[in-house]
């Protein structure tokens, strides 16, 4: 099928090292042997560093790096995994291995999994982590990668059985086995500040994180469908989802686009009401979310991961301002509706002078 022009609000961004940062990745791989051979040589060729650079286009670059080395780790813990390993079909075997390596996330001089390229990797990622982010952001980190790894077990369920969840199940799983929030304390990180707990406890905050890893996952969906649907195995993404349903192919693609470009709507004004009601981190926080759409968008029509040259897929090589579905009402999933609860009806004016102190009263009462 081909892919028209998606709707993106969101100006584009690039970190000026990027072709250092995909060199360097490509060095970390081959040291650390992600991966078998195959799929290490494929992985460098993805141009990962350059989604990193997109993603953090004004980032510290040792964070940025940090970036990439740690998403070609997750592809190589997925696609070598889960997607083209045995494991992927044996979900329980699989939650026994992802829960050693959480072990060594969390404590990395443990003694296990020593001769374990992919335990090597996350020893090195994490000594890493602990230099450029606090303690909290570490956690943070370790407790999104057990969300990271639930999540693909989950999916290995449907692998091994052949089955296809409910949209509202997709939905719910998408959020984290797309590996979107294992990011998040990445961002903070790459500008070298931390969000407040007052405001990361806020519910209109873990919402713009939701929607921004709503819209991320399905244009992965979207962009990825001819490749997965090319590949052999089993496969699962919302277009599945939505044919699984009764929906004709064509018909499922532009339902998924309507939905994402609905959130994108409602993510756009959610981050700018923030941005306006926020602490000066807040309003980085929510320029970071805003760069990792739109670094992963001009990424996945990009790369070859999803451009596949030998077969090449119908993807779009420019973005649209106009969406399809402009509808200010809540999509009809019952894990993500209350997302709109927390939407501003208009935007927010702003005070020019408001102190510290009334930005935060009025954060904590926004809608």
């Amino acid at each position: 099928m081909i892919v028209p022009p998606l709707f993106s609000p969101i100006p584009p961004a690039i970190h000026p090292q990027h072709a250092e940062l995909d060199m360097r990745t490509a060095v970390w791989a081959q040291a650390h042997k992600i991966g078998s051979d195959e799929l290490r040589r494929r992985l460098v060729q993805h141009q990962i560093g350059t989604f990193a650079a997109r993603v953090m286009p004004y980032g510290r670059e040792e964070v940025v790096s940090l970036m990439a080395d740690f998403v070609l780790w997750l592809f190589g813990v997925d696609d070598g995994c889960c997607e083209e390993g045995d494991l992927g079909q044996r979900p329980g075997e699989l939650a026994g291995t992802l829960q050693r390596l959480l072990r060594v996330a969390q404590n990395p001089e443990a003694p296990l999994l020593l001769d374990d390229p992919l335990a090597d990797g996350l020893r090195d990622l994490r000594t890493r982590i602990d230099m450029y982010g606090t303690a909290s952001q570490a956690a943070r980190w370790v407790g999104h990668l057990r969300e990271y790894f639930f999540s693909v077990v989950w999916e290995a369920s449907h692998r091994s059985s052949g089955t296809v969840p409910s949209l509202t199940d997709y939905t719910l799983m998408r959020l984290y086995d797309g590996a979107t929030t294992v990011v998040f304390p990445l961002l903070e990180m790459a500008h070298g500040y931390e969000l407040q707990p007052y405001e990361r406890d806020y519910r209109a905050v873990r919402a713009a994180e939701e929607m921004a890893s709503f819209v991320i996952t399905w244009d992965n969906d979207i962009l990825s469908d001819h490749k997965e649907r090319a590949g052999h195995g089993y496969y699962l993404n919302v277009l599945r989802v939505l044919e699984a349903g009764g929906l004709a192919p064509q018909e499922a693609m532009t339902t998924a686009i309507a939905q994402r470009d609905r959130v994108l709507l409602a993510f756009d004004r959610l981050a700018g009401h923030l941005s306006t009601v926020g602490s000066p981190q807040m309003r980085q926080y929510m320029a970071g979310l805003r760069h990792f759409i739109r670094g992963s968008q001009d990424w996945g029509v990009s790369s070859v991961r999803y451009t596949t040259p030998e077969d090449p897929a119908g993807l779009p090589t420019v973005f649209t301002d106009t969406p399809t579905d402009d509808t200010a009402e809540p999509l009809e999933i019952d894990a993500v509706s209350w997302w709109w609860d927390v939407v501003p009806a208009a935007p927010t004016p702003v005070r020019p002078h408001a102190t510290a102190r009334s930005k935060r009263e009025r954060l904590v009462r926004a809608p």
